[in-house]
């Protein structure tokens, strides 16, 4: 299969897999919850919508000073303003093809600061791990503060089907799987043995340690605590970014911390399993919001309004990059 077909089926899957879960929810509309929706919509304050985008951009220009911070130890210190391009084309990227968009920035960001690449995805694949940490650690925080609202709903919505799916795969399909694993990882290490000398095993070994140095320049920082406090900035921009978009509408505009750590984290889920977040970002902030006591449609028509907010603010920055990096790197 060609990486072209490859990535065009990517695309269709992950989008498809969206658009089926907007269908999912707007399918048993009635007429009466359709006209709420577009209510909701026409008498949103999109005025407010502006200083939560000026929060959002702050977000990704921390996001790349801190990256920054991962590749110094490497020996290279990149402008900031390039970094913040190359963040800014990954997350045009992530909307089109998912997941190619941590790749394309450190392509990116190779070809206009002289970086080998490979030492940058490993920079890369240790942030998304921070991210990852933080998610997870927001996700407890957020169901031991409120565990009588938060608690029941993930348990119900995610540790329970996740609990089925595994009883559900059987002792035999385990054991399969393992077996499978293990004579995977065997051929895997018969081909390189096999091989060792070759150009391509050469060049995946060279790779490899590239990428391996990426990672590990986490442990290589010297200002570990200026790191920290980056990350935690981060995710503060996030929070305050949704809870300035709660008074883009009248019925949210009384929600409070509790609710917006609870849209924060499973939003953020939403972000992850689907295409730039279609479809599963709008249906997790509804169904997040229908525990703070309001309606679905309104919850619905919010999560739309966030989405579209953050994907625009996205586009337009993703392509002003793609036009500036040439233009101020010139020479």
């Amino acid at each position: 299969m060609s990486k072209k077909l490859k990535s065009l089926l990517q695309i269709i899957i992950f989008l498809g897999i969206g658009l089926l879960l907007i269908w999912l929810v707007t399918k048993d509309l009635t007429v009466q919850q359709k006209e709420d929706i577009k209510t909701a919509f026409r008498n949103a304050h999109y005025w407010l919508v502006l200083p939560a985008m000026l929060i959002g951009i702050a977000s990704h220009w921390v996001r790349a000073v801190r990256w920054k911070l991962l590749i110094k130890p490497l020996g290279y210190e990149p402008r900031t303003l390039n970094t913040f391009f190359a963040v800014m084309v990954g997350y045009l990227v992530n909307l089109g093809v998912p997941r190619l968009g941590e790749v394309s920035r450190c392509g990116v960001l190779a070809r206009y600061e002289k970086i080998p690449a490979d030492k940058l995805v490993g920079t890369m694949i240790a942030e998304r791990a921070v991210d990852l940490v933080c998610l997870t650690i927001l996700m407890i925080v957020t169901v031991l503060v409120q565990i009588d609202v938060v608690g029941q709903f993930f348990n119900t919505r995610i540790w329970l089907p996740l609990q089925q799916k595994f009883a559900n795969a059987g002792t035999t399909q385990l054991f399969v799987l393992a077996v499978a694993l293990a004579i995977a990882i065997l051929l895997v290490y018969f081909l390189f043995k096999r091989f060792a000398r070759s150009k391509a095993a050469i060049t995946v070994r060279a790779l490899a340690r590239g990428v391996l140095e990426g990672i590990l320049s986490i442990g290589k920082m010297e200002r570990k605590g200026w790191f920290l406090f980056h990350t935690l900035l981060i995710w503060a921009l996030y929070f305050s970014m949704l809870y300035c978009g709660f008074y883009t509408l009248d019925e949210t505009s009384h929600l409070g911390f509790n609710a917006a750590l609870a849209v924060l984290g499973f939003g953020s889920i939403g972000m992850i399993v689907t295409q730039g977040g279609i479809g599963a970002y709008q249906i997790l902030v509804q169904q997040t919001l229908v525990l703070y006591g309001i309606h679905a449609t309104t919850g619905y028509a919010f999560g739309w309004i966030l989405w579209l907010a953050q994907t625009l603010l996205v586009m337009v920055l993703g392509f002003v990059s793609l036009v500036l990096l040439p233009v101020l790197n010139r020479k």
